[in-house]
C-alpha cells in the first residue's frame, strides 16, 4: 500500500493501524483522531488500502467533537461506578460547556467532588477505549437482562446491520461518531455544579491549551428549559420515543401540538409588545436558518389581531456604497460587519419615520454596489410599527439614535432539545445546517457541497455578530420543532449522498446523513401550510422566498 502523509509517500507491506504507523507524529502533535481519504477515523483504524492520511487535533472541529464525546464517556464511566442508580442526561451546550443532569436524583456538591476525583483517576490511568461490534442477534442476547438504554436505538434501525459499543474495562456506552483511543487524552476539562446539574467545560478549537471563560446566558438557558419541560410533558425526550410515535401513526397529533406551542409563544410575544404603547420598532435577529422570515410574518398576524400593523424595513437596502465597504483579513468584502451598513442614514430615516415624517426608502443595487432611489416613499401611521430583521438587530449600535423604550428586540434560533439518546445530543448547529442544505437546494439551486463549503464562514459570522448580543433580547423564540428532522431527512439524505470521497466535505456529509438515519421518516404533507418548517421545504402559505 501507499499512504500519502504530509506530502510524503509511505510504503506499507501489511495492514497496520494509524496509531502504529504514526506513533511519534501522534505524540508530537497531540492528535486525537485522523482523516483518511476524507473520512474521520479513529487512531485505531486499520489501514487496508492506498490513501491520503492526516492527523486531527482539537483545533479542528472534528477533533473537538471527538474530545467532547471522550470526556462524556469518562464522566459516564465515573458516574456509573460511583452512583449506579443515577440516570445521567446530556442536555444542552452552553458556552464551550455541556450541561448534564441526573434525571432521577438531585446533585450535591459532594457528588460533584467525588465525580471530579474519579474522572481524574480514570484520566491518569490512560485506559484504552475500544470499539466493539456485534450482530443484531448477538445484541439482542447482550441486552436481554440489562435495563440500560445505552446503544439500544441501534437495534431498531434497519440501516444498522451491526450494533457497536465503546468499551473501557467493564464499562460500555454508545456514541455516534469517533471516540479517542484512551482516557488519558482528555486532560483539560472542568466539572462544576450548575443550574439543576453540572457543567462539563472543555477547551475551544480556537484556544486548545486552556479553558475559555464561561459566559452565562440566563435567557437562553430559560428558553431551553421551557421547551425541554414541554417536550418532557409530551414524553418525547429522545429519538427512540419519537420513532415509536411515528411507527404507531400518532405523529400528526404531535405535529399539531408542536405547532400549537409555536403559535402560543408567538402570541405571547405579540401580547408583550402590545402592553407597551411606546414600542414603535421590533428588531429580530438570529443565526442562519432559524426561520426568521416565517416568524416575522406569523408575529405580524398576531400583532394585527391586536390592532397593530407591522411595516417591514430591510437593512439590506442600507449597505454602504461598495467602494466604502470594509474588507476582511483575506482582502474580500466583509458584508457581515456592522460597518458594511450605512448606520448614519439608517438612523436618520428611522428618526424621521418615528416622528411621523415621510421618507424615500433606498433600494440597494447589489450588481453595481450602490443605493438607488426609485420613489418608494414610506410614512408611519399611528397604528403601525416598524419590523426590522437582520444579523445586527440586537446590537444597539445599529439603532444607536433610537431610545431603548421604543425598541423591542427578539432573538430567534433553532434550539434543539431532542436527544438521540441520554448521552448523545443533537447539535443546534447541525439542525440549522440541515435546514440550510434543504432550503439552498429547494429555492436557490445550490448543491449540499456548496452549503457545506461556506458553512464555517457563516458560523464564524454568527459567533462575531449575533451570539454576543443574544442576552440583550426582550424575548427569545425557539424555532425548533421536535419532529422536524424526521421530515427533513428524506430531503437532505439524497443531497448529502451526492458528495463523494474525493471532496474534503465528505466526512461532514457522512456524519450528517448517518445522524439523520436514526429518524423514522415523516411525510411532508402532514405539515400545516403555516408551519415554520415550510420555509425550508416549500409550500408555505407565506411569501418566504
Amino acid at each position: 500500500m501507499q499512504i500519502k502523509y504530509n506530502d510524503n509517500i509511505i510504503n506499507i507491506q501489511n495492514e497496520i493501524t494509524i496509531k502504529e504507523l504514526l506513533k511519534d507524529e501522534i505524540k508530537k502533535s497531540n492528535a486525537i483522531a485522523a482523516r483518511f481519504n476524507n473520512e474521520v477515523k479513529s487512531l485505531n483504524y486499520i489501514l487496508k488500502e492506498d490513501g491520503e492520511l492526516s492527523l486531527i487535533d482539537i483545533s479542528n472541529k472534528d477533533g473537538i467533537r471527538v474530545y467532547r464525546k471522550g470526556l462524556l464517556f469518562i464522566i459516564g464511566m465515573a458516574v456509573e461506578e460511583l452512583y449506579p442508580e443515577a440516570k445521567m442526561i446530556v442536555n444542552y451546550q452552553l458556552s464551550n460547556s455541556l450541561l448534564c443532569e441526573f434525571d432521577n436524583i438531585n446533585i450535591t456538591d459532594e457528588m460533584i467532588k467525588n465525580i471530579n476525583k474519579k474522572v481524574a483517576e480514570i484520566v491518569e490511568k490512560d485506559l484504552p477505549i475500544e470499539k466493539k461490534s456485534m450482530t443484531k442477534e448477538q445484541a439482542h442476547e447482550f441486552y436481554k437482562n440489562k435495563e440500560t438504554r445505552k446503544g439500544r436505538l441501534q437495534l431498531e434501525l434497519d440501516t444498522k446491520k451491526q450494533v457497536s459499543l465503546y468499551w473501557c474495562e467493564d464499562y460500555f456506552d454508545y456514541y455516534y461518531g469517533i471516540l479517542p483511543i484512551s482516557t488519558g487524552i482528555m486532560k483539560l476539562y472542568e466539572i462544576i455544579k450548575y443550574h439543576r446539574g453540572f457543567l462539563v467545560r472543555y477547551p475551544s478549537k480556537k484556544e486548545i491549551t486552556k479553558l475559555p471563560e464561561f459566559q452565562e446566558n440566563k435567557k437562553l438557558l430559560a428558553t431551553l428549559d421551557e421547551y425541554d419541560m414541554l417536550h418532557r410533558v409530551l414524553n418525547v425526550p429522545t429519538v427512540k420515543e419519537l420513532n415509536e410515535i411515528i411507527r404507531q401513526d400518532k405523529i400528526k397529533d404531535y405535529i399539531l401540538l408542536d405547532e400549537a406551542l409555536h403559535e402560543k409563544k408567538i402570541a405571547n410575544i405579540a401580547d408583550d409588545i402590545v402592553k407597551n404603547n411606546k414600542i414603535k420598532m421590533i428588531l429580530i435577529a438570529g443565526p442562519s436558518s432559524s426561520g426568521k422570515t416565517t416568524f416575522a410574518q406569523r408575529l405580524g398576524i398576531q400583532l394585527r389581531l391586536n390592532g397593530i400593523k407591522p411595516v417591514t424595513i430591510s437593512v439590506d437596502n442600507y449597505f454602504v456604497e461598495r467602494t466604502e465597504n470594509p474588507k476582511d483579513e483575506n482582502g474580500n468584502f466583509d458584508f457581515e460587519c456592522l460597518e458594511a451598513i450605512d448606520t448614519k442614514l439608517f438612523n436618520e430615516h428611522l428618526i424621521k419615520l418615528l416622528n411621523g415624517e415621510e421618507v424615500e426608502m433606498p433600494t440597494f443595487d447589489f450588481e453595481h454596489g450602490v443605493k438607488k432611489y426609485n420613489g418608494n416613499k414610506l410614512k408611519l401611521a399611528d397604528d403601525e410599527v416598524l419590523v426590522i430583521e437582520g444579523i445586527h438587530c440586537l446590537n444597539d449600535k445599529l439603532t444607536a439614535l433610537i431610545s431603548n423604550e421604543q425598541k423591542y428586540k427578539i432573538y430567534i434560533s433553532c434550539l434543539t432539545v431532542l436527544n438521540i439518546d441520554d448521552h448523545n445530543r443533537i447539535s443546534t448547529t447541525d439542525t440549522r445546517l440541515i435546514r440550510r442544505i434543504v432550503r439552498d437546494n429547494q429555492f436557490r439551486g445550490y448543491k449540499a457541497l456548496h452549503t457545506l463549503q461556506m458553512w464555517d464562514s457563516v458560523v464564524a459570522g454568527e459567533e462575531k455578530n449575533i451570539f454576543p448580543y443574544q442576552e440583550q433580547a426582550d424575548s427569545m423564540f425557539n424555532s425548533s420543532l421536535i419532529y422536524e428532522l424526521g421530515v427533513l431527512k428524506d430531503f437532505a439524505i439524497p443531497l448529502l449522498k451526492e458528495i463523494d470521497k474525493s471532496q474534503p466535505e465528505y466526512s461532514e456529509a457522512k456524519r450528517l446523513y448517518r445522524m439523520l438515519g436514526y429518524f423514522e421518516s415523516i411525510p411532508a404533507e402532514y405539515l400545516p401550510s403555516n408551519s415554520l418548517l415550510r420555509e425550508f421545504i416549500g409550500n408555505s402559505i407565506f411569501n418566504v422566498h
